[in-house]
């Protein structure tokens, strides 16, 4: 298994994030909630989209629904419309 991208929240886009974990790579997120640094893991099985967070396991069933919540959460850059 490739080593994984470690990223800043908003550091690469949605696009960017989506190709390193499509192409088997985890993506490990440093964000702040609550003002403290927490990581969440992204990643994907070949069929289902998790994002493992401190509290909860989310699964997402498409790539669809698995960028909404990188866009929801701010895991992923701002992209212009």
């Amino acid at each position: 298994m490739p080593d994984p991208l470690r990223i800043d929240a908003g550091e690469c886009t949605a696009d960017e994030i989506i190709t390193a974990i499509r192409d088997g790579r985890r993506v490990v997120v440093t964000t702040t909630i609550l003002d403290a640094e927490h990581e969440v893991t992204l990643r994907y099985d070949g069929s289902v989209f998790y994002c493992d967070t401190p509290t909860r396991l989310h699964r997402h069933e498409s790539e669809r629904e698995m960028r909404a919540c990188i866009r929801k959460m701010g895991y992923g850059a701002v992209e212009d419309a």
